[in-house]
């Protein structure tokens, strides 16, 4: 099988616009956005500014796809996947992998629902911090892209033929042994950074020092550690420590995304963050307060997207 060449990413954000910067300027790689509606006609002769640098990226409709992508990586929030799965199933060929560094723990059902199991590869994006400040991105650390196989029979795409091309744009990556356990420490993550970010509008660097704001992120994040063994994973509070050390290597003034979209007046992704712990919390039967709390918390913030 040839080495993946075609790039489709779907969603243009603040990871997409750095992955698609990260792809462009590796060799070997034909990158686009894949968008329509108001979001074709935005982007299609907008150029990308990342880190400073001017870059055109084209985009393409997903109905005038002359051929399929090889590599599609999708970097949306999570309440705009399901008006895209459809973009994304037109991108599809023989050969296609997607992978999903979408939050959460929902995306790759529903992809995989439109597009075939056998396409995806679950994902998830650690480490990134990349910040949108109006038309212009920047990043300082690409993170680490941890992707695999729940069930690695042979069906699903070459785990090989991913990493390559990940070595190739410069995306630090790793296949663990356990990608629901790793999707689920990124889970933890979200749940933790993202709201107590969000509810007290700071950017990394407050919770690098002071201890008051890292102990809300850890007792959210507790509250899904105590769930994990109830769904059948293996996730301990030693995978906060693990957490929290990769978080004092982010830039200071790095932000969530979370974060920016609060400041932005965006829709968060509060459902899929501590909507899906209180969730969790009735089907196991287990208290989940501190989830609770930030939430109705982030759904005032909100306003109006949170009714």
């Amino acid at each position: 099988m040839k080495a993946i060449q075609k790039v489709s990413i779907v969603g243009a954000g603040a990871m997409g616009a750095a992955y698609a910067a990260l792809f462009t300027d590796a060799a070997g790689f034909s990158v686009s956005f894949a968008a329509r509606g108001e979001r074709y006609e935005r982007l299609k002769n907008k150029t990308l500014s990342v880190n400073a640098r001017l870059y055109n990226v084209p985009v393409v409709h997903p109905d005038k796809v002359s051929e399929p992508a090889d590599l599609i990586l999708v970097a949306l929030k999570h309440h705009h996947l399901a008006g895209a799965v459809n973009d994304i199933a037109a991108l599809v060929g023989e050969h296609t992998a997607i992978l999903s560094v979408m939050n959460g723990l929902e995306s790759e059902e529903t992809i995989g629902a439109a597009c075939g199991m056998d396409k995806l590869v679950y994902a998830i994006a650690v480490g990134i911090d990349a910040v949108r400040e109006n038309d212009s991105f920047t990043y300082a650390n690409p993170g680490k892209i941890i992707f695999g196989l729940v069930k690695d029979d042979g069906s699903g795409p070459r785990l090989e033929r991913i990493q390559e091309a990940l070595d190739r744009a410069g995306i630090p990556s790793e296949v663990p042994a356990d990608i629901m356990r790793a999707m689920w420490w990124k889970f933890m993550i979200n749940v933790g950074i993202n709201q107590a970010s969000a509810v007290l509008r700071a950017p990394y660097g407050v919770f690098q020092s002071s201890p008051d704001a890292r102990e809300l992120m850890r007792s959210l994040m507790e509250e899904v550690v105590t769930l994990a063994p109830k769904a059948g994973v293996d996730l301990r509070t030693g995978d906060i420590e693990d957490w929290e050390r990769v978080m004092m290597t982010l830039s200071p003034k790095g932000k969530t995304s979370m974060f920016q979209d609060v400041e932005a007046g965006r829709k968060t992704e509060v459902e899929i963050f501590s909507g899906r712990v209180v969730e969790l919390g009735k089907q196991y039967d287990t208290a989940t307060p501190v989830n609770a709390t930030v939430q109705r918390i982030i759904r005032v913030i909100e306003g109006g997207f949170g009714k």
